[in-house]
């Protein structure tokens, strides 16, 4: 896990917004995305295709997630 998480704080800061702009977004109109949101929360996300789109097109936004975590806990241990 360790391994992981310094993988994704030596990732550039371009690429994971690259990804989320990108995969995260598409298709664009309407983001795929904010599609399975609206069935997460309707309860009509139930096919596996649907699931894997939802973490498929949500990746991206956990990655750049996870990399402002990091950012913010190494700067408070600068400090």
């Amino acid at each position: 896990m360790n391994k992981i998480l310094t993988k994704l704080d030596t990732l550039p800061w371009q690429t994971a917004i690259m990804f989320c702009l990108t995969l995260g977004l598409a298709p664009f109109v309407p983001p795929h995305l904010f599609e399975k949101i609206q069935m997460l929360f309707a309860g009509t996300l139930v096919k596996p295709i649907d699931w894997f789109d939802f973490f498929f097109h949500g990746l991206p936004w956990g990655i750049l997630l996870i990399k402002i975590v990091l950012h913010f806990k190494k700067s408070e241990q600068s400090i």
